[in-house]
């Protein structure tokens, strides 16, 4: 009776040994299932929904047009410009490649008719789901009618917000992404938009 216990111990220690193993062999090299070539549903979603939330980004720096802004601040809006204009168009690229829809975004809206003076109504047009960061239209309008000197604050507030958003969507495709390009920029956009969170930051305490 003993022994038969004492192997049935056995086999179901060896069996959790096995499987713990090969759980970790699972999760343990994500590298492994990076391709350069094949790509998976998470990376749709991450195109996709990435080139919303640039386009959100975009506009919100187009509002800071004709608007007082210290000069660390306005190098910030180029930055950002500078650096989601064209991951838009590679993203775009890749959805097109993938032969899936591209997206309509805020600055489509915009660009058919709404000045940037309208972002928020143009908002209303375009369905962002529950993406994490996005402003929602009475906080634009809000933006929108800030007086000048209330208006740098509030921008850079909303866009610490927005990239902390961008940053938390470029770390869930770093985790789930398949298409090797895709999870690389995931990346890039994880580095770039945390160091321009701590510089908004400083620059709202000082």
């Amino acid at each position: 009776m003993r022994t038969t216990r004492a192997l049935g111990a056995l086999s179901l220690g060896l069996a959790l040994a096995v499987g713990l193993t090969a759980c970790g062999d699972d999760s343990g090299d994500s590298s492994a299932q990076v391709s350069a070539t094949e790509h998976n549903a998470a990376d749709v979603a991450f195109a996709g929904d990435m080139i919303q939330h640039h386009a959100q980004a975009l506009a919100m720096v187009d509002l800071t047009m004709d608007r007082p802004l210290d000069p660390e601040v306005e190098a910030l809006t180029e930055d950002i410009r500078a650096a989601q204009a064209p991951e838009i168009e590679t993203l775009a690229g890749w959805l097109t490649d993938w032969d899936e829809q591209i997206p309509e975004t805020i600055r489509d809206h915009v660009n058919a008719g709404h000045g940037a003076g309208d972002l928020s109504d143009s908002m209303e047009d375009v369905d962002h789901g529950d993406m994490p960061g996005m402003m929602s239209p009475e906080d634009v309008d809000a933006l929108e009618n800030a007086s000048d000197t209330e208006f740098q604050e509030m921008w850079l507030e909303m866009m610490i917000e927005h990239h902390e958003g961008a940053i938390e969507m470029a770390k869930a495709e770093q985790e789930d992404g398949r298409y090797k390009p895709a999870v690389d920029l995931a990346g890039d956009i994880v580095d770039s938009q945390s160091q321009e969170v701590a510089t908004m930051q400083d620059l709202l305490s000082s």
